[in-house]
């Protein structure tokens, strides 16, 4: 089991941010996290990672309880998280390569030798990935989505149990977007590939292999199973409280709202 939540609540500045969430994830399994701005997934997330620790509940990531087992150390080495709050602590003048093997020790910055098998593993990364071309420039220089591939790169460094993808086609065009999503799916679909958590509010981005789905609506869990279930007209029309339409093309979700003629 990767992640095992039982009725797990936190609150905040006085505030119940999530509640009551219950949610298991089996490793080799692929989730979408699907909330909208202010639904608690980053709490979750912030939680999930060790930076918050549960009000209320049981939390157990990768074999290790909150409350029970020395976690930051340990989780954040088998966690691979590709976030824009990561993106901002990067320093500007490294260079894409020394991201990448940042990766292997879990720093912001590169302050340890690597090993040339690191660097190996890091220029395989920077290719699988598409952005070995401007592997030596800065990356405070790079575009949105190349900074994107270059971090998830980074986050496969440690060869993690969970890749947590939250957010990760934020300011990216459509060309840019789909070139980010084909490098995803073709991690996920590798062999050896680590446990993903594709955290997002944009339907149209949820990629075949992601065939479980948590809806989180308002800090409680609105539904969790299939995609395919969770996605359906009528589960979502009552998740956006107005009637929506949702077609599928190439196993991916397209939504509109529901015209209705009177």
């Amino acid at each position: 089991m990767i992640l095992t939540l039982e009725n797990v609540s936190l609150i905040r500045n006085g505030k119940w941010i999530i509640e009551n969430i219950n949610w298991k994830v089996k490793k080799g399994e692929h989730w979408v996290l699907f909330g909208l701005n202010g639904a608690g997934k980053t709490a979750l997330l912030n939680m999930l990672n060790a930076y918050y620790f549960p009000t209320k509940g049981k939390v157990k990531v990768l074999g290790r309880e909150f409350g029970r087992a020395p976690l930051a150390e340990h989780l954040r080495t088998k966690i691979g998280l590709v976030s824009s709050s990561l993106q901002q602590k990067l320093y500007p003048a490294d260079n894409a390569f020394e991201v990448v093997l940042s990766g292997a020790f879990a720093s912001i910055g590169l302050y340890e030798t690597p090993t040339d098998e690191m660097r190996q593993k890091a220029i395989s990364l920077l290719k699988e990935l598409g952005c070995f071309e401007y592997a030596n420039q800065e990356y405070g220089s790079l575009s949105q989505g190349e900074r994107q591939r270059v971090l998830i790169a980074r986050a496969l460094m440690a060869d993690p149990e969970l890749l947590i993808l939250d957010e990760p086609t934020n300011g990216l065009d459509f060309i840019a977007r789909e070139h980010l999503l084909e490098g995803i799916e073709s991690i996920a679909k590798g062999s050896g590939a680590p446990t993903i958590l594709y955290v997002t509010h944009h339907v149209e981005e949820i990629l075949p292999t992601f065939g479980k789905t948590l809806l989180l609506k308002k800090g409680t869990v609105f539904g969790s199973g299939e995609t395919k279930e969770m996605l359906s007209e009528q589960i979502l029309s009552k998740f956006f409280d107005i009637p929506v339409e949702v077609v599928w093309s190439n196993g991916r979700p397209l939504l509109s709202k529901k015209v209705t003629f009177s």
